[in-house]
Parts: C-alpha cells; structure tokens; sequence
C-alpha cells in the first residue's frame, strides 16, 4: 500500500511541474490527422474545453489517404480524403494520467441525430463506436503501449488495435496520439456473450463478464482477494456495468475466482476439478509472459483485465496500460520498479492475488509456462529478440516526423533514439534472465492429444419453416480412432461458440457426436439428440474453431469462411459444410464439399401389412402406421427415381390381383426411411363363404390379440357372459389385428365377427 500512497501523494508535485508548451506551425504529416472541434457555449460563443466527465459533443474528421501518400489539414474540405467526417462526444480519460499537459480522450462516434451510436471503421480497424485516443503519457520512446499490444495479437491474443495519429482539438495542435479500440464486448473486440438482466441463472448466468483488478476511480469495488505480501487487490465490474448488475451474476463471476483461489491453493492441477477446468490455462500463460517480459508495474494489481464468455472458462486479458514497462517507471515519483531480474507477481510491490504466484509454482502451469515461453523467444517468434527489436525500429521509423513535433509541442520526447536504445538493451538483459530463470529444463507430461476431427459445420442454415437459422446450426465431431475418448475437460478455446465437455464423457471409436445450437430443434428436426448444446451461434461469415484438451493443447483448429474457396453454398443456400474425407487437412477449404445429406439418423421403416379389397367395391386407401412425428411418402415403383406422394393410393378393384406398392417415413427436412412394400389384393368376395377369426392367447392372462385372417374387413364387437356389449371395433382391415382385454375382468367373454354377409361368434376365456 506504500507504493499505492506514494503514487497519489505526490500527483500535486507533478502539477508543480512546468512543461512549456509550443505552437506549431503544423499543416501535413505522414500518419492520419485527426481534427476535433467541440461545440461552441451557449453562454460565451467559444468552443467548449472537453471535460473529464461527461462527454461533450463535438465535430470529428480523419483525414487518412489510404494510398499511403501525405495527409495535410487541406485535405479536410475533400470528402473523398475523409475517413471520418461526422458528430461525437468526448471527455478526458484514464487516471493518473490526467495530471498532465497532454490529457488522453475517449471519444464515442454519433450519427448526425446526435443520438443514434454510429457503428464505423476508423483508419482501417472493425467498425465500433467507442474508442479512445491515447496520449502516450510517460512514455518518451512513444511505442509501449502500441508495441506491446502489437507482440500480444502476433501471440493469438486479442489486444486493442489501434494507429498513429496526429490530433488537433479546436485548431490546437495536441501531438502525436494512438487512435485506439476501446476494451469492450464485440465481435471484433471482446468476443462473448452480452448480459441481461434475464440471465440470472442456468447456462445464461455463466457470461459474458469482463472483470478487472484496478483502482476503483469512482466505481463500486465488487470484491476484494488477498495477496502474498499481506495486503489485497480490489476487483471491479466491467460488463455487466458495476451499477447494473444482479445479484445472481455477480455472484457466479466472483465465485469463479475464489474456486480459482482455492483450487490454486491445494495446488489442484487436476482437469476434473482443478485449475484447468476453472481457466483457460493458454491466456493466463500468454497474459503472465507478456506482463513479465515487459516488467509491468501495474501487472496483476491494476489495469488487469479478466474475461469469460457463456459457458466458456476464465481467460486472463486483454492486456491494457503498458505505459510503465521495458525499465520505464515514475522515476520524478521516487519509484523505480521495472526491473529486468524479478518477477512482477513476485516483486513486493504489485504482485495482485495469491493465485498468480501460485499458479507460477505449480509444476503443471509452470511446465506449459516454460514451453511457451520457450516456443516465443524461438527465431522469428513473436517474443524474440531480434524479431522484437525490427518492429520497434519500423515503429521508430513510422513516427520519426511526428516525433520531433511532439519534442516541440511539449518537451517530453528528449533524446529519442537513446530512449529506444536503452529499451532494447534492457529488454535483451530481460529475455536473457527469464530464460535462466523460467526453468527451461523443466520436465512435463503433455497428454496425448486424441484423434478428434471437426468434420461437419453448419455455421448458416437456411430457416426451416418457422423454426429460425440460428437454431438449425450444429458441429459435428468424429472420433477418427480405433478407441473410446474420454472428453474431459476438452473445450472451445476461442471466443465466439463456447462449449465444455463435462467430466468422464466419452466417444467410442469411429464414432460422431453433434453439438447443436438448439438440442430440442436439432431432435425434432436431424432426428436424434446431440452430444450437447452450444452456447451463442457460429458466425455466419467467419469464425476460428479450436477444439483443446483441458490444457489448451490443440486437437483441431478450422478457420471458415463464407467466401471463395471455401462452400459458398453453404451460406444460407441450405447446405452445410461436409468434410470430403477424414484423413484431409480440414483447415484447407479445398477438404471441404457443401452437402444437403441432412439425415443423421435415419426414420425407421412404417408398418406396413398386406391388405385386400372386395372386387367392384369401393376401394379405400391403403394404409399403414407411422411413427408419431414422421409423415409417409407413397411410391407406386421402388426405384429412386420414382416419384414420391403423401396422399395414399385407391386400388383399382375392377379387376381380380394384386399390386405391390411402397411406403416409408420421412422427417421434417425430408430425409426418408427404407421403403416398407405392401401388397394390395383384389378377390371377388361373393365367393368367401366363411369368417376367419384368430385370438391368442385363448385363455389369456392380460389381453387378447384379434386377427382378422380374412381379405375384407370385419366389425368386431365383444360381450360379457350376460350379454352386454362390452367394446365395438369398426372396418377391422384385412390380415390386421387388434389387443383387447387389458381392462376385463376374468371370465367368460363372446366374439361376434361380421363381414361379407357372414357371421361368426368366437368363445374367449380371461384368467
């Protein structure tokens, strides 16, 4: 807590700082423009200075020549040179930033209503309405943040985008800026699940929530957790909006943290019930190594963000507020903290909750540490050293003009490329000590990951009669082994789909298993139940599969597209994507064939007995039975290209003989089951002299079973021993039969049959 109080006590001293400040006589640059001019005051016709909170409107545009050529304030009268030309609302952001000359802004883009969020993209990123401008603060080599974002997304993780930009607020030239994406849920950002106020409970409560360990700045502190050196670290709301959420969700998100506490505690590496089946063991991995490499101050204790999606496990990041990193800390503050020989979760500063050191000395976390961190610093990895020092240079280089303007306007640049060298010699002294002390030696059973293929994706239905699109979608998975697989612990371990295999499921061998986004439609409809229901809906123009035992190891990754060379039928055209062969590499789209074979399961054939008609009679249709929710389809030749009815077919009875037909059942989308013959026999009746009746069993115990062995029908009617009429059958068709009995009593019981101007009486005894 000293550090904590040392920080905010001396923010008055900063104030006492004198940093003069320049004009500039600024008209062109390299990087985009950005121009921002607030609306005047009502009350003294000047434009308004943009406050700390809340946010003020204001007119922005972008100048940006995307050819690459020179941006100059000229250019704003040409809209064709505009990346943006439109309505927002800004107000001063961050923290102990704010103290300086040089204030940051978070900005919101607006449609010309001024009410409506204007949803776009800016100088290339995906379209969002909420971004930020950063100023860089205490940073002079001005590529912190914006390198380590950068080595983060070439990790697989997602970190905020963003570009150099020069900015002007109210023809005030303010230096050089990142335009940036603001941490946020989005498909493009944050990718999970947004909560509702209805998502109280069941799979709805799991996410998405992003969570963050920080200064509290006004909002409500949720929880707090204890730390290894004795005082504590603060967490806080992000989504759902700390003011907003319910009871029941924050309860289930801090409850994942304090399983992760005790789970780490114990030591539980297990992925029945320990820490891999809390976290997303690869994202607390890649979160720790590019704090540590970086030596983040702040790391574990503040500007720490968490993330989990719907159904999905706890994940560490996005990365934020790299700004005291690579041996840069508040040196005018007395503080001096960014070392290249300790640990950050270990330092006796802000090393953030017990869990982080803890995970750090368990063998299995520290073996996947060791290997990864071995996997980046490999040549041409992200986290290599040459590798890292060429991007600082093209970032050096990329800013170069705008840097000398930021010396000029505010004097806090110096001497920049001693600023840039002294980083890379302190990051090669850092790489250098977390190889010797990461235990790169360190030995590790990695598990043996199963033979596990994604072989069909129906990321797009086409809408099913009332039923929508998103219902329809399904993935299926094939066991391509000779052995059962036990799915423990294996997951989707990219945002987007969210699904976790519960403990001690399996697969058997050559086996497919089908995890739907609706299990009661994909029953109805595919016609047998899936594995498990996914949880929200497969993109339906791109999305990356990642199928991951619980450790994050890699078992199947696709990347689909909606686009050329992938299936384009199977972009709500009602196809699905089909795997041609499960020996194919289902990353290529070459591997994959759009199919219409929506029959997982095929219906079972109907009953189906041979029935006779009376000749010169009127016929009616033949029947036979189908299986509730099946319909049947009528075929007058049992060849494929026969054409199929569902009205039943009269035989003609002008005529003594017979004539084979075929029935079978189809579902909903029309998958058919094997065709069923029946064989429909036309007999002159004038010529039948008896009544054959056949009961069994006679006596019975429970019921009787009636067959009417005749080739026309008969009404069946039963008496007691008194002579009252106990039950009546009607129109009973030839060669069928019928059970009665279940509800008698014991005794004696009479059958009357009659049909063709006959009848017969049968005698039946019930036991």
């Amino acid at each position: 807590m000293l550090v904590v109080f040392i920080r905010y006590s001396v923010i008055s001293f900063i104030l006492l700082l004198s940093f003069p400040v320049h004009s500039q006589n600024f008209t062109s640059s390299n990087l985009p423009i950005v121009i921002i001019e607030t609306d005047r005051s009502t009350s003294t016709g000047k434009p308004q200075e943009i406050p700390d909170n809340p946010k003020i409107l204001a007119s922005m545009k972008i100048i940006f020549r995307s050819n690459g050529s020179r941006n100059a304030l000229t250019d704003q009268s040409d809209p064709t040179l505009l990346n943006y030309n439109g309505r927002i609302r800004i107000e001063i952001r961050g923290s102990t930033s704010q103290v300086l000359e040089k204030k940051p802004y978070s900005l919101t883009t607006y449609k010309s209503d001024e009410k409506t969020l204007n949803n776009v993209s800016l100088l290339g990123m995906p379209e969002e309405n909420d971004w930020i401008l950063n100023s860089l603060a205490f940073d002079s080599s001005l590529i912190r943040d914006y390198l380590s974002y950068d080595l983060s997304r070439e990790m697989g993780q997602y970190a905020s985008r963003g570009r150099y930009c020069e900015v002007l607020v109210n023809g005030d030239y303010k230096g050089l800026y990142v335009l940036m994406e603001k941490l946020k849920l989005d498909d493009k950002r944050i990718n999970m699940a947004e909560m509702k106020s209805t998502d109280y409970a069941g799979r709805e409560v799991t996410g998405g929530y992003i969570v963050k360990s920080d200064k509290p700045n006004g909002d409500p502190i949720a929880w707090s957790m204890p730390t290894s050196i004795g005082n504590s670290t603060d967490f806080i709301f992000d989504k759902p909006n700390p003011f907003e959420i319910i009871g029941s969700q924050a309860n289930y998100i801090r409850s994942q943290f304090q399983s992760l506490a005790d789970v780490t505690s114990r030591n539980n590496s297990s992925i029945e019930n320990g820490f891999p089946s809390i976290i997303d063991v690869p994202s607390f991995v890649d979160f720790m190594l590019m704090n540590e490499i970086a030596a983040n101050v702040d790391a574990y204790q503040f500007s720490t963000y968490y993330h989990k999606d719907r159904q999905g496990k706890l994940r560490a990041g996005p990365i934020w507020d790299f700004n005291l990193t690579y041996g840069n800390d508040l040196v005018f503050w007395g503080l001096n903290r960014s070392f290249t020989n300790v640990w950050q979760f270990n330092n006796g500063d802000n090393v953030g909750p017990k869990y982080w050191l803890e995970l750090y000395n368990n063998p299995v976390f520290k073996c996947y540490l060791s290997k990864r961190w071995n996997q980046l610093i490999k040549p041409n990895a992200p986290l290599n050293f040459n590798v890292i020092t060429k991007r600082m240079d093209s970032i050096v280089s990329l800013i170069s003009e705008a840097t000398v303007r930021e010396q000029q306007r505010w004097r806090r640049v110096g001497n920049h490329q001693m600023h840039i060298s002294n980083m890379k010699s302190w990051l090669k002294n850092r790489i250098d000590w977390m190889s010797s002390n990461i235990n790169s030696n360190v030995t590790c059973a990695i598990p043996a990951i199963p033979k596990l293929v994604i072989s069909q994706i129906n990321y797009h239905p086409k809408p099913f009669e009332t039923i929508s699109a998103e219902k329809l979608e399904f993935i299926e998975i094939t066991n391509t082994a000779d052995a059962t697989v036990n799915l423990t612990g294996i997951y989707f371990k990219e945002l987007g789909v969210s699904y976790q295999f519960p403990v001690n499921a399996t697969v058997g061998p050559k086996q497919k298993l089908y995890l739907a986004g609706d299990s009661i439609v994909f029953s109805q409809i595919y016609g047998l139940p899936p594995f498990g229901q996914f949880s929200r809906n497969l993109s339906n123009d791109s999305e990356k599969l990642v199928l991951a035992d619980a450790f994050g190891n890699v078992i199947d990754s696709v990347v689909y597209s909606d686009i050329n060379p992938w299936p384009t039928a199977a972009d709500g055209n009602g196809s699905f994507l089909q795997l041609k062969d499960l020996s194919l590499d289902n990353s290529i789209a070459s591997s994959w064939v759009p199919s219409t074979n929506y029959c997982k399961a095929t219906p079972s054939k109907p009953i189906a007995i041979n029935q006779s008609f009376c000749l010169n009679e009127k016929a009616n249709p033949i029947s036979a039975t189908a299986t509730s929710g099946y319909s049947l389809l009528w075929f007058e030749t049992n060849t494929i290209s026969g054409a199929g009815s569902k009205t039943p077919p009269n035989p003609i009875t002008s005529s003594v003989g017979s004539k084979d037909y075929y029935v079978s059942q189809i579902n909903q989308l029309g998958c058919e089951s094997d065709r069923a013959k029946i064989t429909a026999s036309v007999i002159d009746c004038s010529t039948v002299d008896v009544i054959e009746l056949k009961s069994n069993p006679n006596p019975a115990t429970s019921y009787f079973t009636i067959t009417n062995s005749n080739l026309f029908k008969i009404d069946v009617q039963v008496y007691n021993s008194t002579g009252k009429l106990v039950e009546q059958f009607n129109d009973l068709q030839p060669q069928s039969s019928i059970q009665i009995g279940h509800h008698y009593g014991a005794g004696l019981y009479y059958i009357k049959a009659s049909g063709n101007a006959r009848i017969i009486f049968k005698k039946m005894i019930r036991l």
